[in-house]
């Protein structure tokens, strides 16, 4: 998918004011900043998982990855199926998962040497 295809408006949305899409950037970064988050989209960049993968993957009690994927669930980030008496998550490829490529690229490029101390 090319990023102006990612970019464009869903034909669904209503026309989004300005209050309303800088609490949008707030939820959508807010989403990223917590470690716990962080870990479990970079899991599920892996593949999918269920939340016992995840508990086991990054140490963590179940209602903190439960409650964790909610948010991600709820902001888009990730999907859920049924399969059997479990839930699987996965990331969201239509947007998410080149999201994270791009981010990477910039994070290799321009942010790495800043943590690294090999400031430029």
């Amino acid at each position: 998918m090319s990023i102006g295809n990612m970019l464009r408006m869903p034909e669904h949305s209503h026309k989004i004011t300005k209050e309303e899409k800088e609490k949008a950037y707030r939820l959508f970064f807010g989403t990223l900043t917590s470690r716990i988050r962080l870990d479990i989209i970079n899991c599920l960049r892996k593949g999918p998982k269920t939340v016992s993968d995840l508990q086991e993957e990054n140490d963590l009690e179940q209602t903190v990855v439960s409650h964790n994927l909610r948010r991600l669930e709820r902001c888009g980030f990730v999907r859920s199926e049924k399969e059997g008496k479990f839930r699987v998550y996965s990331l969201n490829k239509k947007t998410i998962e080149n999201l994270m490529k791009i981010i990477d690229a910039h994070m290799a490029e321009y942010c790495v040497h800043i943590i690294s101390g090999r400031e430029q």
